[in-house]
């Protein structure tokens, strides 16, 4: 049985959460509020800091003890389970901490199999720009002139690839409606649609009929609907199933054992952990969602796969092994999102961002589904990086005021893992603007929800 708080008390803290659109669309992931987005920065205009990068790695080293003892800390910081592969060319760190089952208190394993959510979007944003290379997808050319049914008359001619790719589309996402009790400050919506399938159509039609954010190009909002929309643009492109698609060309490619669309079996096939969701306290004690029909995921955030080979992936990706390099350099060009403060937050570029750590800018995606988080960054020639996932989601407890998260040991203990895996230190060793881990995940943080 779900406990949650009483509908009354949630809903006034809802509304309350409603008023700060600031913080609306970032609390889960821990990122500083994207407030407006800058002009795009192209990949030479980043070559010098990653030169830098380069040179700042020499002699930098797994160090297996301190990455162990990280992990560790987010355990004892209030995470169930925590797992965690890094890379630093041919060397290799595979550590686990806490339990996979609370009920048994089974242990969990590096190499488990998990939920990773919107890092599915890197995946997408790949077969796509496979596509452009193609000549089969212009990434300038409006999204109506592929599917005028799902994007209809003047938002059609508006709105690009490109802008679905880089989230400035401005079209609303659609886990609101999706979910509908959310709204009403219960969980209710989670448990009901357990076992639903939800076509892509509908996830697209409950995105689009909400208000334009903003007119598109002008500004960078998080939507899922995006993600949606391009596997249908595949789907049109190729005459395939985008997410077979995405598991011929993209993950076939980049030799992955682990990682599939899991389509509409609610079960993940191979070992994993149960998968914990406390929704900011509303789900009291958290419950597991490891059993979910992904459907309201698809090409958004439904792919399974492992630490190991999201680190092969992103790797394989930036190496330039799945994609000519032209396409790797658009998906490399970014926006910039800046905070309330006119601080950098994070580069969004197409399904794929950056942000400062202590060695300079890593490349990567974070992800989050009911019970199951992910984070995977890599250095800017794939040599170092790290790929980490946890089967507690949103343990943060929103404000009294309803403005904001309060601060959480486990996110300070993740950013010092973070720090350690690819720079190998805890200590910033350059002046870091934020301490952001990336844009909202597939499941939104509950301001999000409200902020209508």
């Amino acid at each position: 049985m779900i406990h949650t708080r009483p509908v009354d008390r949630s809903s006034r803290r809802l509304r309350r959460a409603a008023s700060a659109t600031a913080v609306a669309a970032a609390l889960l992931a821990g990122l500083a509020p994207a407030a407006s987005a800058a002009g795009p920065s192209s990949p030479a205009a980043q070559a010098e800091v990653q030169a830098q990068v380069q040179a700042a790695a020499a002699g930098r080293r797994l160090d297996r003890a301190e990455l162990q003892a990280g992990l560790d800390a987010i355990r004892d910081a209030g995470v169930y389970g925590v797992f965690s592969a890094a890379r630093d060319g041919r060397e290799r760190f595979d550590g686990a901490a806490g339990v996979a089952d609370l009920s048994t208190g089974r242990p969990v394993r590096a190499d488990l199999r998990h939920r990773v959510g919107s890092v599915t979007k890197t995946f997408t944003a790949v077969a796509v720009l496979q596509q452009n290379a193609k000549g089969r997808i212009d990434l300038d050319r409006p999204v109506g002139d592929y599917v005028p049914d799902l994007l209809p008359g003047e938002r059609g001619r508006k709105v690009t690839v490109r802008m679905l790719l880089n989230h400035t589309s401005g079209i609303e996402d659609y886990i609101a409606d999706a979910f509908p009790s959310l709204q009403q400050g219960t969980t209710s919506s989670l448990d009901d649609h357990r076992y639903r399938t939800i076509r892509p159509a509908e996830l697209i039609g409950y995105g689009v009929a909400r208000p334009q954010r903003f007119e598109p190009g002008t500004d960078w909002y998080y939507s899922n609907t995006n993600y949606v929309l391009l596997g249908e643009i595949l789907r049109k492109a190729t005459g395939q199933d985008p997410e077979r698609l995405i598991a011929k060309d993209v993950i076939r490619r980049a030799g992955l054992r682990d990682t599939y669309f899991p389509g509409t079996d609610p079960y993940i096939r191979g070992a994993h952990a149960r998968m914990y969701e406390s929704f900011h306290g509303l789900i009291d004690p958290p419950r597991d969602y490891s059993v979910y029909n992904m459907t309201w995921g698809g090409t958004a955030g439904a792919l399974v796969s492992t630490p190991q080979d999201l680190n092969t992936f992103y790797r394989a990706l930036l190496t330039g092994d799945l994609l000519p390099r032209r396409q790797l350099d658009q998906m490399r060009t970014t926006v910039e999102i800046k905070d309330e403060t006119g601080a950098v937050a994070l580069r969004y570029g197409l399904g794929i961002y950056s942000l400062d750590t202590p060695c300079g800018p890593a490349w990567g995606h974070n992800g989050g589904v009911w019970g199951a988080g992910t984070t995977a960054l890599s250095s800017p020639d794939g040599a170092r990086q790290f790929a980490l996932g946890y089967n507690l989601m949103k343990y943060q407890r929103i404000n009294e005021a309803g403005t904001a998260l309060d601060p959480h040991p486990a996110d300070a203990a993740m950013g010092r893992y973070r720090d350690q895996a690819l720079c190998s230190t805890t200590a910033p060793q350059t002046p870091r603007k934020n301490s952001v881990e990336g844009p909202a995940p597939l499941s939104p943080a509950l301001p999000a929800l409200t902020a209508r």
